[in-house]
């Protein structure tokens, strides 16, 4: 894969020198593990990256704060994995928060197809998510007494949507802006708007939303399976 906007210096070293600048504090030695699972991460990354209809395939840009952030999250949790270093991983994990404001924990399991909007105040509670997921800023998917959602394909979470507890997010449902969805399931694509006392009121699709996302939909999740026209 193409690297951009590095120059006279390789990925490793790039990483390598933001985490000791960021945190020096740590066991230096374990920073030897980024190099021998870059590979991997960047092949994870790569798959993602193609399924992105506004990314150019083939191409990472370490500017690019969704796609490194998107980067730091596959390298930590492709070593943590492989070598269960939690130094590495945590200070990875760190690098993350600090440069991107997302707390993405280097245990949790995102899916092989992600996409996240902007980055700024997203919180990931160890749930389970699925391919296909969009998240945008200020969004939560958290636990209520230690149960966590579960987020089928194809889901979408507008800013500053929540998903807490003991939640089943059915395939292809959007989240609009600032709905809660506490204890609760929704409705297979379908948009999920904020109803009275917390309720949902859920309403069509006008036109395939997650199509302004990714390329190569899967027939379940393509515009004639979400509602669209129902």
């Amino acid at each position: 894969m193409k690297i951009l906007n590095l120059h006279d210096i390789s990925l490793s070293t790039y990483c390598r020198t933001q985490i000791t600048r960021c945190f020096p504090s740590g066991n230096d030695t374990e920073l030897e593990l980024i190099d021998r699972h870059l590979d991997a991460a960047l092949y994870r990354l790569e798959q993602c990256i193609a399924s992105i209809r506004t990314w150019a395939p083939g191409e990472f840009d370490v500017l690019h704060s969704s796609q490194y952030c998107t980067f730091l999250y596959y390298l930590s949790n492709t070593i943590w994995q492989a070598e269960q270093a939690k130094g590495v991983c945590t200070r990875l994990f760190l690098l993350n928060k600090a440069l991107n404001s997302i707390d993405i924990f280097y245990e949790i399991e995102m899916p092989d197809i992600f996409f996240i909007g902007h980055s700024i105040g997203v919180v990931f509670a160890k749930a389970h998510y699925s391919n296909y997921l969009v998240i945008y800023q200020n969004s939560t998917v958290g636990k209520n007494h230690g149960i966590a959602p579960v987020l089928e394909s194809g889901v979408v979470l507008y800013p500053n949507a929540a998903i807490i507890g003991n939640c089943r997010i059915r395939q292809g449902s959007i989240i609009a802006q600032g709905v809660r969805v506490i204890n609760q399931e929704t409705l297979a694509h379908r948009i999920a708007f904020q109803g009275p006392n917390g309720s949902l009121i859920f309403k069509k699709h006008q036109r395939p939303i997650l199509a302004d996302f990714f390329k190569n939909l899967p027939p379940e999740l393509a515009g004639d399976h979400c509602g669209v026209g129902e």
